[in-house]
């Protein structure tokens, strides 16, 4: 049996070992106002202090910072403690409102989209500011050398970036030194490309937060696509999560957390039930003969 901390590092900072992702609260086929903010004190409820949002989580054109103004609000009408709470947002990604992703880097362009990230969350400074994504048309020291000025100028606390590789997380890290704090790639029992990327992360002291850390755990899953054998790892989940009366889901991040001690995964919800049951994988703590089902 292995145990776990009650909290993750994510640099100075302690969180939470769960976060929550915002985004399914402001994309297609997003809640209401009502459902949306009652998802966010439910994760604080359940104890998640991090919370991921972007200024291009929104659907339509004309939305930019969506769900960076829903969280704020979502916050300021908190009745509990919001003191411990970490927004982290991100920066150079855009939603033109076509249901297409665009993506800038330019310095010049990710100092604009900071200012506004900190407008609209009300904050003075960006607890975790993030570059959502290299952009191949501008060179990457370039990117990384705008979360540099950022952080010396006092705008944003800790700098992170996402979908990169280890050559980048190794760059960025030669120019942002201790400010860098975290990697955000997309990482989950079915997708394991970032496996590099979460090893060298666990030697360096950086939080790994893995998006659509629970892609691949549908139910149909365990049939496999038509005319293919199932996804033995899926099952395994499945299958442990019945034996423990739990949903595969949490199940799911419970291993997740049991990759390395730096994984705080960020599983999106749009429903209050749905981050409950996620932010309870912290308390899941997986035997080693389940763990090893789950190769």
């Amino acid at each position: 049996m292995r145990t776990r901390s009650l909290t993750r590092r994510l640099g100075p900072v302690e969180v939470g070992p769960v976060g929550v992702g915002a985004m399914p609260l402001s994309i297609e086929g997003r809640p209401g106002e009502e459902r949306a903010v009652a998802t966010i004190h439910a994760a604080l409820d359940a104890g998640v202090t991090l919370v991921d949002t972007a200024d291009s989580y929104h659907w339509h054109a004309g939305e930019i910072g969506h769900n960076e103004e829903l969280v704020a609000r979502a916050l300021a009408a908190y009745g509990g403690d919001r003191d411990a709470v970490l927004v982290a947002t991100k920066g150079g990604r855009g939603r033109p409102g076509d249901g297409t992703w665009t993506v800038t880097g330019t310095p010049e362009h990710l100092k604009r989209a900071c200012e506004g990230s900190l407008r609209r969350l009300g904050v003075e400074a960006v607890g975790l500011y993030q570059l959502h994504k290299p952009d191949p048309a501008v060179p990457w020291a370039e990117s990384v050398g705008a979360l540099r000025d950022l952080l010396d100028e006092g705008k944003i606390r800790m700098a992170g970036v996402s979908n990169v590789d280890t050559a980048q997380i190794l760059q960025a890290r030669d120019i942002l030194g201790d400010g860098l704090v975290s990697v955000q790639n997309r990482y989950s029992p079915a997708v394991r490309d970032s496996e590099p990327e979460l090893e060298l992360c666990a030697r360096l002291g950086l939080a790994f937060l893995p998006w659509s850390p629970l892609g691949g755990l549908s139910r149909s899953s365990l049939d496999g696509p038509s005319g293919q054998e199932p996804d033995p790892r899926m099952a395994a989940f499945h299958e442990i999560a019945a034996e423990r009366g739990v949903s595969p889901q949490r199940v799911a991040l419970a291993w997740l957390l049991a990759r390395s001690p730096v994984v705080i995964p960020i599983p999106g919800a749009s429903r209050p039930e749905t981050i409950r049951d996620s932010a309870a994988a912290a308390a899941l703590t997986l035997t080693d003969a389940e763990l090893a089902r789950c190769p």
